[in-house]
């Protein structure tokens, strides 16, 4: 596909929006509306990938999140890895990135996936 142009894209999406409603699970693939919503569907996510990339979490963010969602505290975190708790800080704050170590058990404990961590 060459590129999108503003234009292709915002005429793209408003017939996205239109489409959605017309078209559900039990919608024929070969179906009109199904068709020309999966052609304007690309259309936006080309458009999008290239004009709007989603940025990959930093380290801080993710040790952020993820203690978070398990309901933990920045001292319930440094005393189960045995670091301070302005060590922990400096982590989520991004004034310092953890050792090979210390990410190990980050992931371990806070069940990040080694991937993310590691910016894959």
């Amino acid at each position: 596909m060459s590129k999108v142009t503003k234009e292709q894209y915002k005429f793209a999406l408003a017939r996205v929006e239109a489409l959605l409603p017309l078209v559900d699970d039990n919608t024929p693939a070969n179906d009109n509306n199904s068709v020309e919503l999966s052609v304007m569907s690309d259309i936006v996510i080309a458009y999008e990938k290239e004009h709007y990339p989603i940025e990959k979490p930093t380290t801080a963010e993710l040790i952020e999140l993820y203690l978070e969602e398990k309901g933990m505290t920045q001292k319930q975190l440094a005393a189960e890895i045995g670091i301070s708790p302005s060590r922990v800080n400096d982590y989520i704050a991004g004034r310092s990135e953890p050792t090979l170590k210390i990410a190990r058990l980050l992931c371990r404990i806070l069940n990040i996936p080694p991937a993310l961590m590691l910016g894959f």
